[in-house]
């Protein structure tokens, strides 16, 4: 069945057939015609279906019927039209105003979708003058959420601080186990982590201890020397269970001691560097274990926690999940 008809190239379902006798220049608008036709059939088929609801094509039937049609229609499962409709109808203000970006594509708004129009705005605008990858621009957002939303950071001196920041992987696959961290939590970058006034917080001796996995190890120690303190030694949270790495199966995390002056513990137990605690199905969710440990071996001074997500007795808590 032709679908579209061009005077250089016939459009059928499951080929594209060109003139033989076709231009170089035309080839190319060709091409590019082609490139912005694959990222607009999202928006096309969103679009599509709120209009047969502004119409009342799909009134009369309850929202899973409306769905059985519209699978039925475009051969498409459900969740994704309703993702292509969704994102549709949350960008629609932006897109329809003189604001819209054409060199961008829908997944660059998927990001967007759920944002205010002005953030909108902000974001795409910024995607289509930096050359955003989808990627980039997800970090830009997060990066916004946890700089823009995170409380004030809390007023005074602190003894103890207790930190796992959102590292940033940088890694291309976005799944999981292989760093896919974006999927889960906003993530910043080693710059505004060690930008953070944790130095001016501290007391003259402090101690930190601070979580980091393995890829990101030599990277950490630009955030400790940020921050003002000298590393120590370390604990290994072994997590029982296997995880899929790069070079290997990852088990475990690494929970870094270090100090600001001199900051012995004030009470001298000795426990095994190496702590084998199965994991919580909940991302990068720390035992709590490790904040007993670190109750025990420190008993005096204000604590803090940073990037907390939830507040616990004695310990004053910063973060944008509380």
């Amino acid at each position: 069945m032709e679908l579209i008809k061009f005077k250089q190239a016939v459009f059928e379902k499951n080929k594209l057939i060109l003139n033989e006798n076709i231009t170089i220049d035309a080839w190319k608008e060709l091409g590019s015609q082609l490139k912005q036709v694959e990222g607009s059939v999202q928006f096309w088929i969103g679009d599509w279906a709120r209009f047969g609801d502004k119409k009342g094509f799909t009134g009369k039937y309850t929202d899973s019927k409306v769905y059985d049609e519209l699978e039925e229609i475009t051969g498409l499962d459900r969740g994704t039209l309703k993702n292509y409709k969704t994102v549709a109808t949350q960008t629609a203000e932006i897109r329809e105003s003189s604001l819209r970006n054409d060199d961008l594509n829908y997944s660059h708004y998927n990001e967007v979708a759920k944002l205010t129009p002005d953030k909108q705005a902000e974001f795409l605008n910024k995607a289509s003058d930096e050359k955003l990858s989808v990627r980039d621009l997800r970090r830009e957002i997060n990066r916004d959420k946890i700089l823009n939303h995170n409380p004030p950071m809390n007023e005074g001196k602190f003894r103890i601080f207790y930190a796992d920041p959102p590292w940033d992987y940088n890694d291309k696959q976005d799944i999981d186990s292989l760093g896919g961290n974006l999927k889960h939590y906003p993530s910043m970058n080693i710059e505004d982590i060690c930008n953070l006034p944790i130095k001016e917080m501290a007391e003259d001796d402090a101690v930190l201890f601070l979580w980091v996995t393995s890829p990101l190890l030599e990277e950490s120690f630009k955030v400790i020397n940020a921050w003002g303190f000298k590393y120590k030694t370390s604990f290994i949270w072994d997590k029982v269970g296997h995880n899929m790495g790069h070079y290997n199966s990852v088990r475990h995390e690494l929970l870094l001691v270090c100090t600001k002056g001199s900051c012995m513990p004030d009470n001298i137990k000795l426990f095994d560097s190496v702590q084998s605690i199965e994991k919580t199905k909940k991302h990068s969710e720390k035992p709590e274990e490790f904040r007993n440990i670190i109750d025990t071996l420190y008993t005096k001074g204000k604590r803090i926690e940073l990037f907390a997500r939830m507040k616990n007795d004695n310990w004053e808590s910063w973060g944008n999940e509380i």
